[in-house]
């Protein structure tokens, strides 16, 4: 991990709509960059991990990141992924608890840490950053509650039609035959991502390759049907 001294200004652009740092006004933007140190990371390292102490909050400039927990069965769950102007470490940071997730990056990636006691004291003295803050968290837990909520409603052919379908609008590039999934998960990961066994979703996966829906490599994924997985995340059960 390389660091620098500080940083100055700064205009940033499962995925907040409106990232923290758009929603703060240019002078709160700027105190709150202005409190940390510039770090950068290689691709697929811990920036964060679970159970360990809060020390700081991560504002991200650069790259994008995901965020995953252990689920007791050991497999590897997919909360969120968050991009350039995203904070992550707030939560701990706020509660005072242990890291609940652990977050990666997914490529190189450039952050300002700012320090737990220099937040708090940022969110103290600019209570239009804290109000964003709070606005941000409960958006967060509202999007959690109705992931959930669509689980509970769904097959699991239903929720990795509907995971695919998010990474393939949002963390995708075009190919030749569909769109590339940049976001290189493991089975693991996908099975824990939609409540799965790694088995079924290796099968499922299967499925799917032999219809032409998907190919997929090591760690790489690429959507060839989008419209069948749409049917699929409805219910349908198309074999065109």
């Amino acid at each position: 991990m390389e660091e620098n001294t500080r940083v100055g200004q700064s205009r940033p652009s499962f995925h907040d709509r409106v990232p923290y740092l758009g929603r703060l006004e240019d002078k709160d933007r700027d105190a709150l960059l202005g409190l940390g140190r510039v770090v950068r990371y290689p691709a697929r390292h811990h920036v964060i991990s679970e159970y360990e102490p809060s020390t700081h909050v991560l504002l991200i400039r650069r790259g994008r990141m995901k965020v995953t927990t252990s689920a007791a069965n050991g497999y590897v769950v997919l909360l969120a992924l968050r991009r350039p102007g995203d904070i992550v470490g707030e939560s701990a940071a706020l509660s005072g608890l242990c890291r609940s997730a652990t977050v990666t990056t997914l490529e190189e990636a450039e952050c300002v840490a700012v320090g737990r006691e220099s937040f708090l004291s940022f969110l103290d003295t600019h209570p239009a950053a804290h109000t964003r803050l709070s606005g941000l968290l409960a958006e967060r837990v509202r999007a959690g509650d109705q992931r959930a909520l669509e689980s509970a409603a769904l097959s699991v052919r239903e929720r990795l039609a509907v995971l695919l379908l998010e990474l393939a609008r949002r963390h995708s590039r075009p190919t030749d035959d569909g769109v590339m999934l940049t976001v290189p998960l493991s089975k693991q990961e996908l099975a824990g991502s939609v409540g799965a066994s790694r088995e079924a979703i290796s099968r499922l996966l299967a499925e799917l390759r032999d219809r032409g829906v998907v190919r997929t490599g090591r760690r790489s994924l690429e959507v060839l049907r989008e419209d069948v997985l749409r049917q699929l995340s409805s219910g349908g059960a198309t074999r065109s």
